[in-house]
This record gives C-alpha cells, structure tokens and sequence, in this order.
C-alpha cells in the first residue's frame, strides 16, 4: 500500500484564514479612524485654548479684548495677538469659528471649533451668541473677565 503525504493546505483552510485576517484588518481599521478623529478633536481643543490665553493675555496688557473686526489681521498673522497666525483646521476642511458673545465689540468672544465625534459643550454659535444650553458638535470658550 502506497501512502500519499499532503503537504500544504486544503483549501478550506486557507479561505478561513483569510477571512481571520480579513476580520482583524476591518476592526483595525475601524479603531484607527477614530484614534485619527479623537487626535484631531484634541488639537482643536489646545488651539482653542490657546486663543483664549492670547486673548486674556491681550486684555492683561490692554484692558481691552480685540473687536472682532480685526480677526481678518490674524488670518495673515499681521495682528498683534497671534503673530503666527490663527491656528487651522487639522483637517484642513475649513476654520474655526470665530464669534463674540455680546455682538462684535471689545469687552467679549466667543471662539469655537467643531468637533468630529460630536462631544463638544455647545451648539453651533451665531452671530450674536454661544450657545451653552445643551452639548453639541462645538467646543465653546468665551472671555474670563
């Protein structure tokens, strides 16, 4: 009697193992998307925060916080608050927002960004006001004085 030796695999087996590892390439996908969007929603947090702190340290020195019709100066990173300029959008799909609360005048701001995964403390600002009163897709900071 003659025994044959099998050597390699069925192919059942192989299409089992390429449908594991297909599964595991789906869910790594997946987890690295929102890894990427959760990184993007902190950058945009800092550079709000670090407006905010521009803004307090210009009405330390000032007594006066910017009126909004100067924010095209910092666009170019002409104005006197941000020299480098306004920070941009990590994804590059549009700015943030910049509002006042009280109107466009000097003793108040609004500045806000939109957030990807919808975890911000705000509604989408208008023109004249930051919406607090429910969370939304926006994180919101507004003048400390």
């Amino acid at each position: 009697m003659i025994f044959k030796k099998n050597r390699g695999f069925s192919l059942l087996e192989l299409l089992v193992v390429i449908s594991i590892i297909g599964i595991l390439v789906s869910i790594s996908a997946v987890a690295f998307n929102v890894a990427q969007r959760s990184g993007r929603d902190a950058r945009r947090r800092e550079d709000v925060k670090a407006m905010q702190s521009a803004f307090e340290q210009y009405m330390a020195e000032n007594g006066t916080y910017e009126a909004c019709d100067t924010m095209a100066e910092y666009d170019s990173g002409s104005g006197a608050l941000m020299p480098g300029g306004l920070p941009t959008d990590p994804r590059n799909t549009g700015s943030y927002v910049y509002n006042t609360s009280d109107g466009c005048d000097a003793t108040s701001y609004c500045i806000c960004a939109y957030l990807e995964s919808g975890t911000g403390n705000a509604n989408a600002p208008t023109a004249a006001t930051c919406d607090y009163a429910a969370g939304g897709d926006y994180y919101c900071l507004t003048n400390l004085q």
